[in-house]
């Protein structure tokens, strides 16, 4: 594989999947930083549109191909990187791993985005009490119905699904680093906690961390 560039935030959730997963997979890559607030965002400059017209992070190009969405990204690095794999084996592993991704990733992640906490602000007259009330309900509310999944299943391991890492845990522990930093109770969440926990022994994760990053603030 072409050296990949991973054009991201180091405060973005959808990037640190992003960085887990290259780190899984120990592919070689170099950070493109993006900042998302300085200067009115980086995002919104012609050439970044140019990548991206929904002017989001994080996109991955390599060599002459452009993709846009975590997801899709962890797919593609599935599907062309080396081993450990992300997915399952199985039809059934990766229909379930893929769908407790999407709770985090299609359901969670979009309602406590920073463009959707700022429309609240800007354009609705939402104050900052009000915005991370926001953030922190839907937070919990995804957290809830993934720590229901995880701790009813067989499938659950020491991970996500089974005893390794994989796309699941990729999304996981990002979104607990926002839940943290939006000051989400998570007493109630043990078999996400012990999974986040587990993960963060591990050194991909670890150098996946966001005050890990060259651009941390």
């Amino acid at each position: 594989m072409t050296r990949p560039l991973l054009y991201g935030y180091w405060r973005s959730s959808a990037a640190y999947r992003v960085r887990i997963a290259l780190n899984l997979k120990g592919i070689d890559y170099e950070q493109v930083p993006v900042h998302l607030v300085r200067d009115g965002g980086e995002q919104h400059r012609p050439s970044y549109r140019e990548l991206n017209p929904q002017r989001l992070v994080p996109i991955l190009v390599v060599g002459d191909t452009v993709i846009t969405q975590s997801l899709a990204i962890l797919e593609y690095l599935e599907e062309t990187g080396p081993p450990p794999a992300l997915l399952p084996a199985d039809a059934a592993g990766r229909a379930r791993v893929r769908s407790l991704a999407q709770i985090i990733a299609c359901d969670v992640h979009p309602l406590q985005n920073l463009r959707v906490l700022n429309y609240l602000t800007g354009e609705l007259g939402a104050d900052d009490g009000q915005r991370i009330a926001w953030a922190r309900h839907w937070v919990c509310e995804g957290l809830r119905a993934l720590e229901e999944r995880l701790a009813r299943s067989s499938a659950t391991g020491a991970f996500c699904h089974g005893e390794s890492p994989g796309l699941a845990d990729a999304c996981l522990v990002p979104q607990l680093y926002n839940a943290v930093r939006f000051g989400c109770e998570l007493d109630a969440f043990p078999t996400v906690r012990r999974i986040d926990e587990a993960c963060k022994e591990l050194r991909a994760f670890v150098e996946a961390a966001p005050e890990a990053q060259p651009d941390a603030a």
